[in-house]
C-alpha cells in the first residue's frame, strides 16, 4: 500500500514523503495513529496544499531570521568585569556570558549559537560570530571593558 508520510517517521522516511509499506502495517498501525495518509488523489492534493504552505512558512521564517542577522550584526557588547592589580580577569568571557548578555539587551540568542573558541581572558576587543538558522551569521564586537572601582 502506498503511504503518504504526515511526519517523520524512523526507519521509514521524512514528512511529506511517498512510500510503499505492507497493508496490515498501514492499516493497524500507520493510519490509526495519524502518521500517514492513504495515497489517493484527494490525498496527493492535500499533499500538494502541504507542500507550498510549507514554502510559505519557510520563506517568511528566512525573512525574519534575515532581518534579526541585519539587526544583530555589527553590534558592540560591552562586557565589564573585575581586573586584578597586574591586569588579568578574575573570570573568564564564555559564550554563555555572551548569551546572557545578548539577552539583556532583548536578543534570544542560546549559548550553543555563540562561536567562540576559547574563553576570553583579557581585556579589549573581540570579533565573535553567532549562527543563527538556515545557515545564516551575523559577527557583533565584544569589548572587555574593567569594571570601575568606587
Amino acid at each position: 500500500m502506498k503511504v503518504i508520510l504526515i511526519q517523520d517517521i524512523a526507519d521509514l522516511g521524512k514528512k511529506n514523503e511517498i512510500k510503499e509499506v505492507k497493508d496490515g502495517y498501514a492499516r493497524n498501525f500507520l493510519i490509526p495513529k495519524g502518521l500517514v495518509k492513504p495515497a489517493t488523489k484527494e490525498n496527493f492534493k492535500w499533499l500538494e496544499g502541504q507542500k507550498k504552505i510549507e514554502e510559505v512558512k519557510a520563506e517568511d521564517e528566512l525573512k525574519k531570521i534575515q532581518g534579526f542577522a541585519s539587526n544583530i550584526d555589527g553590534l558592540e557588547v560591552v562586557i565589564t568585569v573585575k581586573v586584578g592589580e597586574d591586569g588579568q580577569l578574575f573570570e573568564s568571557i564564555n559564550n554563555q556570558k555572551i548569551a546572557e548578555k545578548l539577552k539583556e539587551l532583548g536578543f534570544d540568542i542560546k549559548k550553543t549559537q555563540v562561536l567562540l573558541e576559547n574563553p576570553i581572558k583579557e581585556l579589549g576587543e573581540f570579533p565573535v560570530k553567532i549562527t543563527l538558522e538556515h545557515n545564516l551569521e551575523a559577527e557583533i564586537t565584544l569589548i572587555v571593558n574593567q569594571e570601575k572601582e568606587n
